[in-house]
């Protein structure tokens, strides 16, 4: 495995390919002088250091303390400024089974794509893009030319391309730990889940329905939730994928239920920020005013019908000439129908400046529509959003998605979200959230989450503890990066203020798992977090896997490692099984989504079948085979 970056993902990505699977990496990363953020790579190569001296004593502990055990795998470090055809070949892409573009600019991963392509056309490739439109051109065009190349079709050709962007992998996650009672989303071609946190149940409650249990969660005794900042905590840590009888006996503790959900509707669409709705062209009092003068010209029309005895049409007419001033003085007429002209005047009068109003006012909406609202008056209960980087900007649109009000502040007048915020007319404030004033701008004393999520762990840190001091009890989520800064982080907060809850996540930590599942050539649906773990969600064809094939759902579960949770549709039909019928027919499939779920534990899973299972990082690296069963005595 090759992995090239110039940032926290490659040191993360290639611990977590050595440490977890059990594979030979080549990192290729700049020299250490020419490192554009040197105190990020270094917490990187710290933690690297640190995963696999903590995977080295668990297959020690494994193997009865055998000395000399070290995983299979191992990191050769190649330092190169950028990835050309040279650096590529000395890194040995030629000879590769995958590489992993996740550099931070896209042009730089596309060039580097090309190359590889070009060297090795067998080669996995997985790219680090922002722009998805243009990802899904590249991942066509280099699996394209990679059949070309080999003479394969795309069928029988173990080279694929996946494009994967970390700040869309993380922002769900993010948006969903900022809100109480948002879910933890994975989605993918239709197929739509949510993880729920659920508080520790009652003496004698019984169990909320659901998919499955994927965890429980942490106990302490100010946080039920199991918020912890860090896994390396010395408390209680999440138990993943717990069998039954771990489930009925877990008391105080609360639990991650899957749940699936349908569609919930379209997001917000492009063109509703450039053309505001007809109530919010004009203000209520002119909205009033207007309902006013309509309403005098309306009782004009039927006193002038009256009077007159003409028909209301006409008399409508004959009102509004006189309220526009063109109509001929009533001179030899009627005693009523000369003040009622008179009153028609009067009106055409007070219509003037309420009409010059409407104008102004509904040419100041468009003109503010295309620049930065300010959070409104009595604006509360909202998120406010730090930050408008490549992460920022993912996690505003996953907020208005949920239809959950956000302001943001923002720093840089430049920043790459600042034209999301304006099209989704989203409140922004300008300005360094270090200085006073900034944040009580955003209205944070009113606000129900703090979202810090910019590139600088200070600065999420002096942001949240401000806040606090803004408001103590307010919740806070913090993009932190280094475990054990996490940690002390995390152990500060809860002592300083014992009833407010905070959460640590990291978008590398979210990342990775995804990006390392990708090189090992399995469709990755999404991972969801469990405090400061994760768990990924798979579809696995069951051929030439001996712990799934010709086994019952129930034989094989391995707690804490993997579960089957759903039958892709088209083995259903392939190989009619009469469990798999009443499952459907009890309306326990999955729609559009082409999934069966809810399968039974007697339903027996053959070589055709193609499943979709949660699992953990180490547990799915078993299943793919690529490492010695080490983790079974760890």
């Amino acid at each position: 495995m090759v992995v090239c970056g110039d940032d926290g993902l490659a040191h993360r990505l290639a611990a977590e390919l050595r440490g977890v699977y059990g594979e030979q990496v080549t990192l290729v990363v700049p020299p250490a002088e020419r490192t554009v953020r040197p105190p990020v790579v270094g917490r990187a190569r710290a933690a690297s250091a640190a995963l696999l001296g903590a995977v080295t004593a668990a297959v020690s502990r494994a193997n009865g303390g055998a000395g000399g055990s070290e995983p299979a795998g191992s990191v050769r470090v190649v330092e190169a400024g950028e990835a050309t055809e040279a650096a590529l070949a000395d890194a040995g892409v030629e000879q590769a089974a995958a590489l992993a573009l996740v550099y931070d600019d896209d042009e730089t991963n596309i060039r580097a794509a090309l190359t590889a392509r070009r060297l090795n056309p067998r080669l996995r490739l997985v790219l680090r893009l922002y722009n998805r439109r243009l990802g899904q051109h590249i991942e066509e065009l280099l699996d394209q030319a990679a059949a070309l190349a080999t003479g394969v079709g795309d069928a029988g050709l173990d080279a694929s391309t996946t494009v994967l962007s970390d700040a869309d992998t993380a922002a769900p996650a993010l948006a969903a730990t900022a809100v109480v009672g948002t879910t933890k989303v994975v989605q993918t071609d239709g197929l739509l889940l949510r993880a729920v946190e659920r508080p520790p149940l009652r003496p004698g409650q019984p169990p909320a329905a659901g998919l499955a249990t994927l965890a429980l969660l942490s106990t302490t005794s100010n946080d039920p939730a199991g918020a912890d900042g860090s896994e390396s905590s010395g408390e209680q840590g999440p138990l993943l994928l717990p069998d039954t009888e771990a489930v009925q006996a877990a008391r105080g503790r609360g639990a991650v239920v899957l749940e699936q959900v349908s569609y919930a509707g379209p997001s917000l669409p492009s063109g509703r920020g450039v053309v505001p709705s007809f109530a919010s062209l004009f203000s209520r009092r002119l909205r009033w005013s207007l309902a006013g003068l309509v309403g005098c010209v309306a009782a004009l029309a039927v006193a002038l019908t009256v009077v007159t005895g003409e028909h209301p049409l006409h008399a409508t007419y004959m009102t509004l000439l006189d309220l526009f001033a063109i109509n001929e003085p009533a001179l030899h007429q009627s005693l009523a129908r000369q003040i009622l002209q008179l009153l028609s005047g009067l009106i055409g009068l007070l219509l003037l400046p309420v009409l010059l109003a409407a104008v102004l006012e509904a040419l100041g909406t468009f003109r503010t529509a295309s620049a930065l609202r300010k959070p409104p008056r009595g604006l509360g209960g909202h998120v406010v959003l730090l930050g408008l980087g490549k992460i920022g900007t993912r996690v505003l649109t996953r907020l208005r998605e949920l239809h959950i009000p956000v302001v943001c502040v923002e720093s840089d007048p430049d920043a790459r979200g600042m034209a999301t915020a304006r099209r989704l007319r989203v409140p922004v404030v300008l300005g360094d959230v270090t200085q006073e004033g900034v944040l009580e701008a955003a209205k944070i004393h009113r606000a129900h989450t703090l979202l810090a999520v910019t590139s600088a762990d200070t600065t999420n840190l002096e942001a949240a503890l401000y806040a606090r001091s803004v408001r103590p009890d307010l919740r806070v989520v913090l993009r932190l990066y280094d475990d054990d800064f996490a940690t002390a982080v995390y152990r500060t907060l809860r002592a300083a203020h014992p009833h407010a809850l905070t959460r640590s996540r990291s978008v590398t930590h979210l990342a990775a798992p995804a990006f390392a599942g990708a090189m090992m050539g399995r469709q990755i649906l999404g991972a969801i977090p469990v405090e400061r773990r994760v768990l990924l969600f798979a579809a696995v064809e069951v051929a030439g896997q001996p712990q799934l094939e010709d086994r019952t759902v129930g034989q094989a579960f391995r707690p804490g490692a993997w579960r089957v949770l759903a039958l892709d549709r088209g083995s259903r039909e392939r190989r009619e099984e009469p469990a798999v019928e009443e499952a459907y027919e009890d309306g326990r499939a999955g729609g559009a989504s082409g999934w069966v779920w809810d399968l039974p534990d007697t339903y027996v899973l053959q070589k055709e079948d193609r499943v979709v299972l949660a699992a953990t990082r180490r547990g799915l690296a078993e299943l793919l085979g690529r490492r010695p069963r080490e983790w079974e005595g760890a």
